[in-house]
């Protein structure tokens, strides 16, 4: 009969790896120090999940550390194929411009079409120039990581016409908008003629249907006129500043983004 002191020794050889046990064919031979310095051994780690988590957590490290200090700011999405000497190029330049000669900062995709307009319309008033109207700059590896950085560094969404990218980005704010998980802020449409369609089918299938509330078309604003879009952030963003620091932060100097200044919603305007 043995005893537990044998029991003990004829154990299976076990290797703790922080929270994770191993044993048996999963302890790898040798010491930490020797399969780091060890340059012969196989590369395909860095193709793991545990890896791609590293990475995903540095772009978020990268992107929240680059962009917390930037001015109030504006997300503005459209199309990469408009050409530049389309109409909306000119009119995404002159929202750019107004939009900066008004303290804002401009978020954009950094590429073609309107994101390039957008930047360079920004740029100009001020003479600064660099990588083709962006001032600073980040590549992700992974999508989800770029859009985290769209929303939580804007006070507001301009979108200008775009396929099926753009309407990806209007939907998401729309729904964190919808559900509460970032306070209210304007999402605006710029360009009558092009978004009018998306409204109609709104109000004359989603709504009967139930599929989305009549009240909730009051969070898109669409508009023509590059004065009222930067108004409406403008005044949502005063609204916004004058609310106590007890309600604007979450205790550790974060801004919150549950409630407006007095504990509700922030106002918008109607779609149409």
């Amino acid at each position: 009969m043995s005893t537990d002191r044998e029991r003990i020794d004829n154990r299976s050889p076990e290797k703790h790896r922080g929270p994770v046990i191993l044993r048996r064919g999963q302890i790898q031979p040798g010491t930490t120090d020797q399969r780091l310095l060890d340059s012969r051994g196989p590369s395909d780690w860095v193709h793991t999940d545990p890896w791609r988590v590293l990475r995903i957590q540095s772009e978020f490290v990268e992107g929240f550390g680059l962009l917390a200090e930037l001015p109030r700011a504006v997300s503005i999405f459209g199309s990469a194929r408009t050409p530049r000497d389309h109409p909306e190029y000119a009119a995404a330049i002159a929202l750019g411009r107004a939009l900066a000669l008004a303290g804002f900062a401009v978020i954009t995709g950094g590429g073609p079409g309107v994101m390039e307009a957008v930047n360079r319309g920004a740029s100009e008033p001020f003479e600064q120039r660099l990588n083709d109207w962006v001032d600073i700059g980040l590549n992700f590896r992974y999508f989800f990581a770029r859009k985290m950085m769209f929303v939580k560094y804007a006070q507001a969404f301009v979108i200008l016409p775009g396929g099926f990218g753009t309407l990806d980005e209007l939907f998401e704010a729309l729904t964190l908008v919808q559900t509460r998980k970032v306070t209210r802020f304007p999402v605006i449409l710029y360009g009558r003629s092009y978004w009018s369609g998306l409204v109609d089918w709104f109000r004359g299938a989603a709504v009967p249907q139930g599929k989305v509330n009549a009240a909730d078309l009051d969070l898109l604003t669409v508009t023509d006129d590059i004065d009222e879009a930067v108004r409406i952030i403008a005044e949502a963003g005063s609204m916004r500043d004058t609310a106590e620091p007890s309600d604007r932060s979450d205790g550790h100097g974060s801004p919150r983004r549950e409630a407006g200044p007095d504990g509700t919603e922030l106002p918008s305007r109607r779609a149409g």
